[in-house]
């Protein structure tokens, strides 16, 4: 991920079978879960897995204080996405969490494709 596209809020994706991702997830993923996709936003990560959708907040000057927030996929009622226009330099994917009338929002820069994203979270939250 760039610097510039991080700094402006933009979402880079990550190999969701990466090193970085194993050792991160190891001791938080249960038996038989997997990690699907995983975006980057400066030092957090939003990580979508077979079961859940995971936001890891990694906090202070070192980074070392880690929060890992849980959301099952049965507590999202509902999901948009906004595709990038021909002048737009990013997309925006909204989830709405149980009766919050604030979604989590994250931007997407061009090189990520947010119809994955969305085909990820049909899969499990329709289901």
């Amino acid at each position: 991920m760039g610097l510039i596209g991080g700094l402006l809020g933009n979402a880079s994706e990550l190999k969701a079978d990466g090193a970085k991702l194993d050792k991160l997830f190891s001791e938080v993923l249960v038996e038989g879960e997997t990690i699907e996709k995983a975006y980057q936003l400066i030092r957090d990560l939003f990580v979508f897995t077979s079961k859940r959708l995971i936001l890891v907040d990694k906090q202070g000057v070192t980074g070392k204080k880690i929060e890992f927030l849980s959301i099952p996929y049965s507590k999202i009622t509902k999901f948009s996405k906004e595709s990038a226009g021909h002048f737009d330099l990013d997309a925006e994917l909204k989830i709405w969490v149980g009766s919050e009338s604030t979604p989590i929002a994250k931007e997407f820069n061009r090189s990520v494709n947010i119809n994955e994203v969305y085909a990820v979270l049909s899969k499990y939250v329709l289901n």
